[in-house]
C-alpha cells in the first residue's frame, strides 16, 4: 500500500495532481479541500489511498490525516464510492462533513451532487457512531430549527477563530443545560463565556 509521496508537482489541477518522485510520476486524485492547501507548492507530501479495481489502480490523495481518515469511512458505506466520496470532500471542508453526520442534518448533504435524502440518511446512520467515538463530541439530537441556530452559532465562532470542535463541544454542553435556546446571539455570548 501507498501510504503517502514525496516529491515535485509536476502538474496541478483542482481533481489531480502528478507527483513525480524516484523518476516516476503519479497519478493521485485530490479533492477541492486539498487543492486549496497545495495550491502553491511545488514539492509536496501528500497522503494517498490506493483503490485496487479489475481494470484500474487508482491514488486518491489529501492534504491531511483527518481527510483521509473521513474518506476512508465514506467509501465504507454502501452505495459510496471513491469518486463521490472525494466530490463529497470537494462540496464540503471535513469539519462541516463530520458535523453534519453528528448533528444528524441530512439536509447539509443536499448540496452535493448524487447525495439524495436516502443517501445522506445511511452516511448518517453508519457513520454516526464511529465519528462521535473519534471525536469524543457528544451526540445531540435537537430540533431542526435549534438545528439551524447551533449551526450558525457554529460558523460565526469559528469565523472568530475558535477550534470547529471546542465550538462543537462547548454548544452540545450548553444546549444540553439549556434545551430552549431561542437566538443565535444568545447561543453565541453564552459560548464566549465557556470559551473565553
Amino acid at each position: 500500500m501507498i501510504t503517502y509521496l514525496k516529491g515535485n508537482i509536476t502538474h496541478k489541477t483542482p481533481t489531480y495532481i502528478v507527483v513525480e518522485t524516484g523518476g516516476v510520476g503519479y497519478h493521485v486524485n485530490i479533492s477541492l479541500h486539498t487543492y486549496a492547501r497545495i495550491e502553491k507548492l511545488e514539492t509536496v507530501k501528500i497522503l494517498t489511498h490506493l483503490i485496487i479495481r479489475e481494470d484500474s489502480h487508482t491514488l486518491y490523495g489529501f492534504a491531511e490525516e483527518a481527510e483521509r481518515v473521513l474518506f476512508l469511512h465514506l467509501i465504507s458505506v454502501s452505495g459510496i464510492g471513491p469518486a463521490t466520496a472525494q466530490l463529497l470532500l470537494s462540496s464540503m471542508p471535513p469539519d462541516e462533513v463530520r458535523s453534519a453526520v453528528i448533528s444528524e442534518n441530512a439536509v447539509a448533504f443536499g448540496k452535493v451532487k448524487g447525495i439524495g435524502p436516502k443517501t445522506a440518511k445511511r452516511i448518517i446512520l453508519d457513520l454516526k457512531d464511529k465519528l462521535v467515538k473519534e471525536s469524543g463530541e457528544e451526540p445531540l439530537t435537537i430540533l431542526h430549527q435549534d438545528n439551524t441556530i447551533r449551526e450558525e452559532a457554529l460558523s460565526a465562532l469559528v469565523a472568530l477563530g475558535f477550534s470547529r470542535i471546542e465550538v462543537q463541544k462547548t454548544l452540545n454542553k450548553i444546549l444540553k443545560e439549556q434545551p430552549v435556546n431561542n437566538s443565535v446571539e444568545s447561543l453565541i455570548k453564552l459560548a464566549l463565556k465557556h470559551l473565553s
